[in-house]
């Protein structure tokens, strides 16, 4: 699905304010409220907008070590067992499929160093895992981020050949 200037600036407006209502977007995007909740609705049915939650800070909770740690796993029942029990331990924050030297790669975060020894353990035990690589995260100068795609892909439409 490919989205225009309004829904590109639609996204950000609600990316950098996700509290305003429709009618203060509809008047700071010069649309009107109706114009705004449809393409809101439509952006939502299509998947392209996947949810309005907080933003929550890790650290602010104090979980203040955030580490990557790759996983071998068996993989007799595939990957789907490994994640949903990895999906159960609450320092696990997301789990990707990958390619190379190991199967699956977590982000977790811990409380301290030693923590992360126990997250670890944890994760070890999980029936599945055969072995782990962790590195700690020192700094996060680029945090996760979609914006930049977003402004792009009004401009890359205007590149398409017809």
């Amino acid at each position: 699905m490919t989205i225009d200037e309004l829904d590109a600036r639609l996204i950000t407006l609600l990316t950098e304010e996700p509290r305003l209502g429709m009618l203060e977007c509809s008047r700071r995007l010069g649309v009107a409220r109706g114009t705004v909740q449809a393409r809101l609705d439509r952006l939502i049915d299509r998947g392209v907008i996947t949810g309005f939650g907080p933003d929550v800070s890790p650290a602010a909770l104090g979980y203040h070590v955030t580490a990557f740690v790759s996983l071998e796993i068996r993989q007799v029942a595939g990957h789907d067992p490994v994640a949903h029990r990895l999906a159960r331990i609450p320092e696990v924050l997301e789990v990707h499929t990958i390619t190379g030297g190991s199967d699956l790669l977590c982000r977790v975060v811990a409380r301290t160093n030693s923590d992360l020894q126990r997250v670890i353990d944890v994760i070890v035990d999980v029936q599945g895992v055969l072995r782990t690589n962790s590195i700690i995260a020192l700094d996060t100068p680029v945090p996760y981020r979609v914006l930049p795609l977003v402004a792009d892909v009004p401009r890359q439409e205007g590149r398409r050949p017809s």
